[in-house]
C-alpha cells in the first residue's frame, strides 16, 4: 500500500464531512448523530475513548428516536468487546476504497457522458429511489460544507446511473452510486467514478474514496478494477434482538 495513503481516521473524517447528519451533539465522550431518515452513516454514535460509559449515548439516541447504534474502527478492539458483552451485535461491516484522482482521470472530456446537476432533476430522484435512496439520505446531499455535485451519467443517449461526491480538503468521496440494473456491468459505474474523479481534480483533492459494505461484492469489484484498494475499514453494533 502506497505510504501516503490517508489513514483510517482520516479517512472517517472525510466520511463525517461530506456525508453529515442532521444534528451533532456531545454527550460526555459520545459524538451523536441525528440521522433524520439519512441512513446509519450519520445516525450512529462514536467516541476515541474506549472506557466510556455507553448510557449517555444510549439515551441520547433514545431521546431522538433512535435505537442505539455504534460505530466501530479497526483500532477500537476493547470498545468492540465492551458493545459485544453488552449485547450489540455486529452489523454491516463496511470498506474503504481509495484511489489517487490522478489515476482515475485520463484528461477526457467527460461531459459527454456526465452530466453534473445542481439542481433538483426528476429522473435522478426517480434513479435513486429506485436504489432505496430516498429523501432522507437525499436530504444529507445539502448538508456538505465544502465543493459537492450530483452526477448522472448517460449511455447510448440514455441516462443509466447517478452519485453524489463531495470534497473534504483533499479528499473526494462518492456516495449514493446506483446504477440502473439493466446497465449494471456495462460501464455505467466506471463512468461515474471517473466523473467523479473529475469533479475532483478540478477542485484540487488529491484522493478519491467510497464506502462500501464488505458483503456488496459487485460493487468492490468494480472498484478493483478500476484500481481503487482497500484503505480503511469500520462496522456497526446494534442491539442484537
Amino acid at each position: 500500500m502506497t505510504p501516503n495513503f490517508p489513514t483510517n481516521n482520516r479517512l472517517m473524517d472525510a466520511v463525517d464531512a461530506t456525508w453529515p447528519p442532521a444534528e451533532a451533539r456531545l454527550a460526555g465522550p459520545w459524538l451523536l448523530r441525528r440521522g433524520d431518515g439519512g441512513g446509519q452513516r450519520v445516525s450512529a454514535a462514536s467516541t476515541a475513548d474506549q472506557s466510556a460509559a455507553l448510557e449517555p449515548a444510549e439515551a441520547g439516541m433514545l431521546a431522538w428516536d433512535q435505537p442505539p447504534l455504534f460505530r466501530i474502527t479497526p483500532d477500537q478492539t476493547t470498545l468492540d468487546r465492551r458493545l459485544a458483552e453488552a449485547g450489540y451485535a455486529a452489523k454491516d461491516p463496511v470498506v474503504l476504497y481509495i484511489a489517487p484522482v490522478a489515476s482515475l482521470t485520463d484528461g477526457g472530456d467527460e461531459t459527454v457522458k456526465i452530466f453534473r446537476v445542481s439542481s433538483p432533476l426528476a429522473i435522478v430522484d426517480e434513479m435513486w429511489l429506485n436504489g432505496g435512496i430516498g429523501p432522507g439520505r437525499r436530504a444529507v446531499m445539502t448538508r456538505p460544507a465544502g465543493p459537492r455535485m450530483t452526477l448522472l451519467a448517460r449511455a447510448d443517449d440514455r441516462p443509466v446511473g447517478v452519485a453524489f461526491v463531495a470534497i473534504d480538503d483533499d479528499i473526494a468521496m462518492i456516495h449514493a452510486i446506483e446504477v440502473a440494473p439493466e446497465h449494471r456491468r456495462k460501464g455505467g459505474g466506471t463512468i461515474l467514478i471517473r466523473g467523479a474523479a473529475s469533479f475532483a481534480a478540478e477542485h484540487g483533492a488529491t484522493w478519491l474514496t467510497i464506502a462500501v459494505t464488505e458483503a456488496n461484492a459487485a460493487a468492490r469489484a468494480l472498484y478493483e478494477r478500476v484500481g481503487m484498494a482497500s484503505a480503511g475499514r469500520y462496522h456497526y453494533r446494534i442491539k442484537a434482538d
